[in-house]
């Protein structure tokens, strides 16, 4: 009996081998790209340069990081210190206004960021810090949106324990004009197959 789609005019559908979808993907990766550039790029870059250059004089600038009331925002302050902190027991405790980040009502609106962690700052350089704080409402009972506290108690249960975590972490950075830094400003970028992280590490201008 004869296959009748061995007759047919019309084209035939074929859905793409391994290999095929393998060779497109060299193609794609041996191509040269150039990155879109959005509304950020115009910016000048010699005025952030002539603030980041100011001599600090030995002060030091300290950025309270926490989370706010959603749970998954970050909010920041910065604080400027005498002298640079060697530890997190240098750093004072600050407050700020909960009612403004979700945290509290405005009755009893001061809230206490405890210092919990500190780093060197890869953004304006050392001897300036980021700080990791915790959030304390004002009777200093944990904020809701303080889970380490809570994840402190439970690990304190198994301190003789060495557990392992594995996370991952992804980050967008946004442009002046609300689109993912390098995007396109009225689009998209190609398929994600073609530039998926193996492939930016390859990027020529």
């Amino acid at each position: 009996m004869k296959n009748p789609e061995l007759n047919s005019t019309e084209p035939r559908r074929v859905q793409p081998s391994l290999c095929s979808r393998k060779s497109e993907g060299r193609r794609w990766a041996n191509k040269t790209y150039k990155m879109a550039t959005s509304a950020s790029a115009n910016l000048s870059k010699i005025v952030k340069k002539n603030y980041m250059e100011l001599p600090q004089d030995g002060k030091v600038q300290a950025m309270y990081i926490w989370i706010d009331g959603t749970g998954e925002s970050v909010r920041c302050k910065t604080r400027t210190l005498d002298k640079e902190p060697k530890a997190v027991s240098d750093l004072p405790e600050w407050n700020f206004d909960g009612s403004s980040t979700y945290q509290s009502e405005g009755s009893n609106s001061d809230m206490y960021l405890i210092p919990s962690a500190m780093f060197r700052d890869p953004f304006r350089k050392d001897p300036n810090k980021l700080i990791l704080c915790e959030v304390l409402k004002y009777n200093r009972k944990p904020a809701e949106s303080n889970l380490r506290n809570s994840c402190q108690n439970i690990m304190s249960m198994v301190s003789d324990e060495n557990p392992w975590f594995g996370m991952e972490q992804e980050y967008t950075l946004l442009g002046t004009d609300g689109h993912p830094f390098g995007w396109p400003s009225n689009g998209f970028p190609g398929p994600q197959g073609a530039v998926y992280l193996p492939h930016y590490i390859s990027f020529r201008s």
